[in-house]
């Protein structure tokens, strides 16, 4: 299987359980692996044969900016329903990074694996 991978997405977004969170948008940063068949769009040299990481970034930007989730596994898992849905995406990674989130460490979140590898 070949991936299509969108690293160090920055999304400001409401996220968190503190009272403070549900009103300042923080950044989190998504490093996404999507699991695809390049060949097709190799062979054509179109864009409309592979998945358009242009789109899938938008698509990302819209959802996750718009959202109000409290738990970074919640978003997590929003955002890879949402890929192997839209995007027919067989599998995934996705890393949910919510930097800052704990004094101290520079990166805290998620990674989750979804849909099947080939």
């Amino acid at each position: 299987m070949d991936i299509i991978y969108l690293h160090d997405l920055r999304i400001e977004t409401i996220i968190g359980v503190n009272d403070w969170e549900r009103h300042v948008k923080q950044i989190v940063v998504l490093d996404l692996d999507i699991g695809t068949n390049i060949g097709k769009a190799a062979t054509s040299d179109s864009v409309e044969d592979t998945v358009n990481y242009k789109t899938v970034a938008k698509r990302l930007m819209a959802f996750v900016g718009e959202s109000e989730f409290q738990l970074v596994e919640t978003l997590a898992e929003r955002v890879a329903e949402m890929i192997l849905n839209d995007f027919k995406a067989p599998w995934l990674r996705l890393r949910v990074n919510k930097q800052g989130a704990v004094r101290g460490v520079r990166d805290v979140g998620v990674i989750i694996e979804r849909g099947c590898r080939e």
